[in-house]
Order: C-alpha cells, then structure tokens, then sequence
C-alpha cells in the first residue's frame, strides 16, 4: 500500500456563501452542511491508515481558527502559514517541497479545506488508486462525474487507462468553465469536471514546475529552507515567498505537463461554491425547501432558509434562498447564487465593514461579541477559555468597564490584580496598562463596556502577549 501525505489547502474566503463566510470567518470553518466544518470534515477523512499525518497550509490571519478546529475533533497536524496570498501554484509548490524534503518519491494528495464529500470511504479507496499512479510519475487529479451541465467548474477530457487497472486516465486537455450548450455537449461526450484535488510524487511536482514556472518553484524552495517556527506555527519567510508570481497550479502546471492523469470520481463532491450548492447538499422537505436555524416557510417551494437566531419567515415565494445573520440579510434568486461574489465585492468599495467581518470575532482566548455601539460608546459580551488570557495591553482613546457575568476573572490594572467575581465589576481608566486572564475551569464571559473618543480595534497597545501578536 502507497502511503500518502496529505496537505490540506485551508487559505480561501468563500465570498460566495456571504453572509455566514466572510474573510475573519471563511467557509472553510462554518457547518455549512452537516455538524462538522468542511475542514473538520476533511480532516476526519485523512485520518484512515493510509494516510500520513496531514499539513494544514493556511495563512497567517487564520492560525488560530486553524488550530481550535482541529482541538474540537482531537486531531492533529503540522499547520504551515503563508505570509501573503499568492493563489494555489506556489502554495503546492510549498506541498511539493516539503514533501521532497521528507523523501523525493513521497506521494503527496493536496485537497481542498472547503469541499464536501458524501461518500468518504469511496474517496478514500479512489485516493488509493490515484497513489498507484502517482508513485508511476503521474500527476493525478479526482475528475468528477458531472450530474448536470454545471458552468461554474472546469471540465477534462480523457483518454486512454495509464495504470493496468484501468483506474487512472490520461488528461487529453483540461477546458474552461463553458457556456451551456458546451458543457451540454461535454456531458454527452463523458467529460469529467475538474475537482481541483491533486496527488502526485513530490519530485514530479517539483521538477514540472522547475520546467514551467521556476520563479514558483524557486520562491517556494527558498520559504521552505528559510522558515521559522512560532509556537506550534511554521512560518514560510515572507520575503522569499512574496517572489512567488501569482497563479493557480491549473495555469502553472496541469495545462502544461505530459504527466496530467485523472480518477474518475463519483462521491457525492461538491466545492459547496454558492448557496444553491448548499441547498441542495441540505435536508429538505416535500416541497424542497430547507430550513437551517430560526425559520418558517408558507405557500413555497424550493426555498432555503438559515438563521442564526433571528425568525426568518418566507411567504408564497418559490426558489429564493434566505441567509439572516446578526448584522445582514442575504435575499437572494436561487438562479443567482454566483453574483454574491459581485454583492460582496461592492460592499467592500464601499468600505463596509460587514463585508468582511461578523459581530463575533474569534481569537485564540475566546471570542468577543459586539453588541451595541453609538459615537462614544460600544458594548461587547467577551468570552476568555479556561486558562487563557488577553495581552497586556493600554489604550489611548478609551476607557473600559467589565461586568462578570459568568465565571472568575483575574485583573491586572496597572501595579494592581483584583479577582472580580460574578454580579462584580472593575473600571480601567483611559492609559492604564490591563490585562484579563481566566484562572477557572469553565468559560470566563463579561460585558464590557467602551467608552471615548476613539473605539477602533486598532487602539489597542500590546505590550505582551503570549499568542506573538503584533
């Protein structure tokens, strides 16, 4: 049995599921579908026997989320950071060198963080016939055997078996996304699409991309050899890596190599790319419609309904998806679904903070919570994990009142450490140098309360922190 090494890609925003996906919490780290995140999901998957410990490749801004994902499932992995985003060519160029360093012939699958898969053991067996090739110096994708017309995915053209078994095929070319009547005709013609999962020896990879695109390679090599370890974090230097140009690994190798190979796959995968994917991977009723959340629906059909707490109600209206968060609401043609990238895109030209942020923003002690806000003023509900504890920090243009509300939490004000209690409260003046720990063994939860001039996030003065923040 061919062992594999798998690296999971885990660095994407996931626009296209806006509200619930935005750049502080992508896709990736949701339960879009099931109870698990797709990274979970993933993760659980690569832990049968045939695979080796996985490497997690994100970016710096995720680590955390990263890490607390993989502790709420009790696995581990080795979890690299990107210094700057650079697309997927020079990311598995980073899978290839690691993996050479380990051994040349290591058998590397590179999957994708935010797809789902129904048929986990089939993928696992698929993964396995796809490493048989791999190990022959193929570079093997997983072609997926298309339900529908779909003109949203890439499409491969096959050719003849390149293992005895038949199970790998060669890449007679690899297409663009199509216009209907194309892709119509490539499902006539067994086309297969383009799943964006690769295996492959590590010395292939890193000797096609040597050939087509040394400035990735080199880039690549150079972050390697030159990374730094931060905490449980290995980060590939910036300055090497930043070389690396821009460019999917679709553009930087697989349209270029002679050593293209396909699986083809039926497995129930789906890149869960738009809101209509999510309905139609969710539970639904008679009439198609699902409901996620605090929902109810009247008089229609095909409708998907999710909300995080607020009643959200449709009424007499067919094929609309509905997404309520805390601070937006998605109404969207379920037809539509792939114009939310474009919502989105116009958000952020217009400066809108909830284009890229949620009301509850994650970090690695807890979370906190925006709840209220007006000119001179802004609370928050904040929630320190047992044992953890905020930077010692001050702040120029506020001043902050904590309420206790749940749990013990141990003040630092200045020269001064107070045990504030549940129903208690302790003021810190504007300047004074604080910091919050949670000494307990169940969540520590407080209201704060911010008042000032100024109540910017990027107030904020650290003068130690054990989580190596700027």
């Amino acid at each position: 049995m061919v062992k594999i090494l798998p690296i999971i890609m885990c660095g994407g925003s996931g626009t296209r599921v806006w509200p619930e996906s935005r750049e502080s919490l992508p896709k990736q780290f949701i339960s879009l579908v099931g109870t698990t995140s797709t990274f979970q999901s993933v993760i659980e998957i690569v832990s049968d026997p045939i695979f080796e410990t996985p490497i997690v490749i994100s970016n710096h801004d995720y680590r955390f989320l990263v890490s607390e994902q993989l502790a709420q499932i009790n696995k581990e992995a080795q979890i690299v950071l990107e210094p700057c985003r650079r697309d997927s060519g020079p990311a598995v160029a980073v899978a290839a060198e690691l993996a050479n360093l380990i051994a040349p012939e290591t058998v590397v699958a590179v999957l994708a963080a935010d797809h789902v898969v129904q048929d986990k053991k089939g993928f696992v067996t698929l993964c396995q016939h796809a490493a048989v090739a791999a190990a022959e110096g193929y570079i093997v994708t997983l072609g997926i055997k298309p339900t529908a017309p779909a003109t949203g995915y890439g499409y491969i053209k096959t050719g003849k078996a390149v293992v005895p078994d038949g199970t790998a095929l060669k890449v007679e070319a690899f297409v663009e996304k199509p216009d209907l009547p194309t892709a119509e005709r490539y499902i006539t013609e067994n086309y297969l699409w383009n799943s964006g999962n690769f295996i492959f020896r590590a010395d292939v990879m890193l000797s096609e991309l040597q050939a087509f695109e040394p400035q990735i390679a080199e880039a690549a090599i150079e972050a390697v050899a030159h990374s730094k370890k931060d905490m449980n974090f290995t980060l590939l230097d910036g300055e090497a890596f930043a070389k690396a140009p821009k460019k999917s690994i679709d553009y930087a190798v697989m349209e270029k190599t002679t050593k293209a190979a396909v699986v083809p796959a039926d497995i129930g995968w789906s890149d869960v790319g738009n809101w209509s994917s999510v309905w139609e991977l969710s539970d639904r009723d008679e009439k198609n419609n699902s409901i996620r959340g605090n929902g109810l629906i009247l008089d229609a059909s095909n409708v998907h309904v999710r909300s995080d707490g607020h009643l959200t109600t449709v009424v007499g209206v067919d094929d609309v998806i509905v997404v309520t968060t805390q601070d937006a609401v998605l109404v969207l043609d379920a037809k539509h679904g792939d114009r939310v990238k474009q919502l989105v895109d116009r958000l952020k030209e217009e400066k809108r903070t909830e284009a890229l942020e949620h009301k509850k923003s994650y970090r690695p002690w807890g979370y906190y919570q925006s709840v209220d806000s007006g000119a001179r003023h802004q609370v928050k509900r904040i929630v320190v994990k047992p044992g953890q504890r905020l930077s010692l920090q001050k702040h120029f243009h506020r001043a902050e009142h904590w309420i206790v509300v749940q749990g013990t939490a141990e003040v630092t004000r200045d020269n001064e450490i107070h045990l504030v209690h549940e129903n208690e409260s302790i003021y810190l003046p504007i300047g004074s140098v604080h910091r919050l720990v949670n000494p307990g063994r169940i969540n520590l939860e407080l209201i704060e309360v911010q008042t000032g001039s100024y109540l910017g996030e990027d107030d904020i003065v650290r003068l130690q922190d054990v989580y190596n923040r700027n």
